[in-house]
């Protein structure tokens, strides 16, 4: 899947013969890429599962708010994106700098260690977050597939464990294998073949909802309470959380000064199939609809194979997403050398995690509320603003201020908001 190549750390220590979290995925081998790969590699870098619990959230939300809500995300991450283009295009062209690689970089040049440390440390609490939610839903996939309540058997169990306990300690010792490779050469290509199924199971589903629709038609609503506003806050943020792979994704582009208006495309295309995705899964099974829209497919062959395929594509992006993780803690605790215990470590703490979490949607919205509203609109507003202090007026003074503020209390508000979701007993 493609949603999570997102995070990136700084790029200091590393051979340039080897792939890195900051890559783009589509590389044509040559030194800059035409606007096509560009509005490529944005779409890899941001599409992905997160797009799967869109229908549940606006049941939870209600269609109206959560589009609503939906583009201003876009909007506004839009905005952020270009804010770190621009920062790191100021800096580059002062005398002393050299080249900002990568956010990480970014809060290096602009706030020293401080700044590196901050944006390395959301990037591990998101990339571990993305990867805890695919395990969770590998797990809930597989047990809504094989192991369903029956009216003989409502709590159903394999080997004395619940289905998705039984499924993450099935996939946890194949995953210390995967997640023991050291490059990335070998996992890319799989992580973008997941995203054409990504887009084909998409479809799949869409069409689907359709004919649902047309035969049932559910009653639905339009708006939910406040508390639902940063529930959606969250999902949204976290199925849009691509702004670490903004800068080395422009530095990669042929054409810089048109990299604005095809980041503004593809976000603008994107927001348009969420949109037409989460209102056409709610549409159809109303407040019926599941944490994860493939759970209220049939069990045809059709969609089985569809939910498999999406848990297999998922399953090998988990060692794809952990590397931006590895490649930090390593430098940090081992002096940037390969640990193959301290990968099987990370590996166990993300699957207790996503052990203890029932739904995927409701963490998804923890997860961008929590880290993702602070690397989304947090770092890059008060980036912009200490590098370009002295030279905006009020306006920009005021805005990136704001965005500060906003982000801050957004995240505060939406990680209390999604706690008491995972925690409340749903009815």
């Amino acid at each position: 899947m493609g949603i999570d190549r997102k995070a990136t750390s700084s790029s200091h220590g590393l051979p340039k013969s080897q792939p890195r979290e900051d890559t783009p995925l589509l590389d044509n081998g040559t030194p800059l890429s035409s606007q096509s790969k560009t509005f490529a590699n944005v779409f890899i870098a941001i599409v992905g599962a997160g797009v799967l619990g869109l229908p549940y959230a606006f049941k939870r939300t209600g269609w109206a708010l959560s589009l609503l809500t939906l583009i201003a995300v876009a909007v506004l991450t839009y905005y952020c994106m270009m804010l770190l283009v621009r920062t790191r295009r100021k800096l580059e062209s002062l005398n002393g700098f050299t080249k900002v690689a990568s956010f990480g970089d970014l809060g290096f040049t602009v706030c020293g260690r401080i700044g590196r440390f901050s944006v390395d440390t959301t990037i591990v609490l998101s990339q571990a977050g993305f990867c805890a939610g695919y395990l969770i839903f590998i797990a809930n996939t597989l047990a809504n597939l094989f192991n369903s309540p029956t009216p003989t058997n409502l709590t159903p169990h394999v080997m004395g464990l619940v289905p998705k306990s039984f499924y993450i300690w099935v996939c946890f010792p194949f995953q210390l294998g995967l997640n023991s490779i050291k490059t990335l050469t070998h996992l890319a290509p799989l992580s973008i073949f997941a995203d054409v199924v990504d887009i084909g199971a998409m479809g799949m589903v869409m069409i689907e909802d359709i004919f649902v629709f047309l035969k049932q038609r559910p009653a639905v609503e339009a708006f939910g309470g406040l508390s639902m506003f940063f529930y959606i806050l969250g999902v949204a943020v976290y199925s849009f959380e691509g702004i670490g792979m903004v800068l080395p994704i422009e530095s990669e582009m042929k054409e810089k000064e048109k990299f604005g208006k095809i980041l503004g495309w593809a976000m603008a295309f994107i927001t348009l199939m969420y949109g037409g995705f989460g209102v056409l899964g709610y549409f159809a099974f109303g407040e019926e609809t599941k944490d994860m829209i493939t759970a209220n497919l049939g069990k045809g062959l059709v969609n089985t194979l569809v939910q498999l395929g999406l848990c297999i594509n998922l399953y090998f992006t988990f060692p794809l997403m952990m590397n931006p993780v590895y490649e930090l803690v390593e430098r940090r605790f081992c002096g940037g050398r390969y640990c193959l215990w301290l990968r099987w470590v990370l590996v166990l703490v993300v699957s207790l995690v996503a052990l203890t979490v029932p739904n995927f949607t409701d963490f998804m919205s923890l997860v961008g509320s929590s880290v993702c509203c602070a690397l989304a609109f947090v770092f890059p507003a008060l980036f912009h603003l200490l590098v370009f202090k002295d030279e905006m007026g009020w306006k920009g003074l005021f805005l990136d201020v704001a965005f500060v503020v906003l982000g801050i209390g957004l995240g505060i508000s939406g990680t209390w908001y999604a706690l008491q979701e995972i925690f409340s007993v749903k009815v």
